[in-house]
């Protein structure tokens, strides 16, 4: 099955963060990128998750050449 490099953006309110980040996720379809990025996210900003449905839909998204690469969050950058 192909796989996905997403780039996603990630807004995280105040307290937390008045910006919110950047996910860099490996996955095969949207849904799974989001529960990549919420289980990694321990569910700590449950209120937002609404967003980030719309926010992985709406994100860059590059199709890996290689089939086997493991699914997982690359990269996160979270202010």
């Amino acid at each position: 099955m192909a796989k996905f490099l997403y780039v996603v953006d990630h807004f995280i309110g105040f307290p937390r963060s008045e910006y919110g980040g950047i996910w860099n996720v490996i996955a095969e379809s949207d849904e799974q990128c989001f529960d990549i990025i919420v289980s990694e996210d321990d569910e700590l900003n449950l209120g937002y998750y609404g967003k980030l449905r719309e926010n992985i839909q709406n994100s860059s998204k590059y199709q890996l050449l290689q089939d086997d690469i493991h699914t997982k969050v690359v990269s996160s950058f979270i202010t």
